[in-house]
């Protein structure tokens, strides 16, 4: 079916989803004006989704790349569903572009209780799960992606008039790391092999409230705000916030992507493998910042936030997801 004939929102005219081979909004790519199926089970018979097995609830039509599994002995639901999808990926052919025929589908076994009652239960059981763990995903893309508009008056500064470099030795004391994804961490939480030099006296002592960035990976983001006192290899600069600057407030401004861009373009060196941008280039860049002190604290509270609000959704998303792993491993093996 051309993609033309089709709405993308449902309407009187065209009232009937149609679903597609894709996983995206669960291979939903429109509305059509008539159906071919009602409460049946579908799969992808080809392409990089083949073995995605996805019940279908109500009349809908299908593009030529799903399967429809229709029987007069066993009524269709999300329980038989999932079951299959469990497995359905085992007998997927990878030779050229994945395949799932309708006679490999055809012999595929499950293990499914011979209640129908019990099948409807579990069924309700795996539809509410599901049901949850969407919601805990577009919550966690809503927080994601919450866009906010700032009214007050912005001035643009160098970052040298921001930060001063600390450039203090400290050899002893708490071993920190600069992450790209997660900011300043403890080594000791990271779960990695201590490979530092022994003789740390050239280490650079950060304390609370710094920013420290490692010179040849900043054009990659990694860089973070630092909660933490302690100890950074030699390789990496320590900024030092001045007189009327929230360092936590433009920690997240610059890990934007385009200030990690310019943070490239102005890394020197031959080849990525030794790119670095010390302290006296960076100081020349410019960014535009809030006057006002007291709003770059309440930027940096509203992030700060944010960040609490998405870390609480992927747990509760992991948990979710790990519960339905668990029964579908207990229920089907």
């Amino acid at each position: 079916m051309p993609a033309t004939f089709t709405s993308n929102k449902k309407t009187i005219e065209t009232p009937y989803p149609v679903y597609s081979s894709q996983t995206k909004e669960n291979g939903l790519m429109g509305f059509y004006k008539d159906y071919l199926y009602n409460d049946a089970i579908t799969w992808t018979t080809d392409g990089a989704n083949a073995g995605t097995v996805q019940y279908r609830t109500g009349k809908f039509y299908c593009t030529n790349v799903c399967g429809v599994l229709l029987s007069n002995k066993v009524k269709a639901n999300q329980m038989i569903a999932e079951a299959l999808n469990n497995v359905a990926k085992n007998y997927v052919s990878y030779v050229g572009n994945p395949k799932l025929m309708n006679n490999v589908m055809a012999d595929i076994e499950i293990i499914l209780s011979k209640n129908q009652n019990e099948r409807e239960s579990i069924s309700k059981l795996f539809y509410t799960l599901d049901n949850i763990i969407t919601l805990h995903q577009r919550k966690y893309f809503c927080s994601n992606n919450l866009i906010f508009t700032i009214t007050t008056a912005w001035e643009q500064r160098k970052l040298g008039d921001c930060f001063a470099e600390r450039n203090e030795s400290m050899p002893e004391g708490e071993l920190i790391s600069v992450t790209i994804n997660e900011g300043i961490k403890k080594f000791s939480e990271l779960g990695r092999h201590n490979n530092s030099n022994k003789d740390k006296t050239k280490y650079k002592k950060v304390c609370i409230s710094d920013i420290a960035y490692n010179s040849m990976r900043m054009w990659q983001g990694a860089s973070g705000y630092s909660p933490y006192e302690g100890i950074v290899s030699p390789a990496y600069t320590v900024l030092v916030p001045n007189a009327g600057i929230d360092s936590k407030c433009l920690s997240y401004q610059i890990k934007l992507p385009y200030m990690i861009h310019i943070f490239q373009i102005n890394s020197q060196g031959i080849t990525s493998d030794n790119w670095n941008l010390k302290y006296p280039v960076l100081s020349q860049i410019e960014i535009f910042i809030s006057k006002n002190i007291e709003e770059q604290r309440k930027i940096s509270n509203l992030f700060d936030n944010l960040d609490n609000l998405i870390t609480l959704h992927q747990r509760k998303l992991e948990k979710l997801q790990n519960i339905k792993k668990a029964c579908l491993e207990k229920m089907f093996v």
